[in-house]
């Protein structure tokens, strides 16, 4: 069992690149996002914090039972304005609202049973449902996908069912 934590956030600014990407694509998009944007994430003024986002914004089309349906995928930063984007760089707000947030500890490989856990097990049985936002992830900068320990913070948009 995870831990986790109910939150309430107001909407939160940041700058970022996006991609599309599938369930199936997801790993490699995201890594070549990753690659595009951490070296440059320097460039992007009114940062706040050392945290990094990675985001999944499903949208309306999106359907959770085809695997090549697809999404955006960001990895950004969070920011106290936008006025100042750096080239090939946008903006997104995440939506405020109500979020279940667990804290993962573990290896990469052992994520998609985390995950599981949460669609399948929790959420089926809390007093929540899914509310229809970007689900996101904080990271620290230093965050690597080769690491055997990783930490992150999973947010998932949720509402009283």
């Amino acid at each position: 069992m995870m831990k986790h934590r109910i939150e309430v956030i107001e909407d939160r600014l940041i700058v970022g690149m996006k991609t599309q990407t599938s369930v199936l694509t997801i790993n490699e998009k995201t890594k070549q996002l990753a690659k595009l944007f951490m070296p440059r994430r320097h460039e992007v003024a009114s940062r706040i914090g050392e945290h990094v986002f990675s985001i999944q914004d499903y949208g309306d089309n999106y359907s959770p039972t085809d695997f090549n349906s697809e999404f955006d995928k960001w990895v950004a930063v969070e920011v106290k304005d936008s006025n100042d984007l750096p080239e090939g760089m946008d903006s997104f707000i995440i939506k405020s609202g109500t979020y279940v947030v667990f804290s993962f500890k573990g290896s990469v490989s052992e994520f998609p049973k985390s995950r599981a856990y949460i669609f399948q097990e929790w959420l089926p049985n809390s007093e929540y449902q899914l509310d229809p936002k970007a689900h996101f992830e904080i990271l620290s900068e230093n965050y690597s996908k080769d690491l055997q320990n990783i930490e992150e913070d999973i947010w998932i948009p949720v509402r009283k069912k």
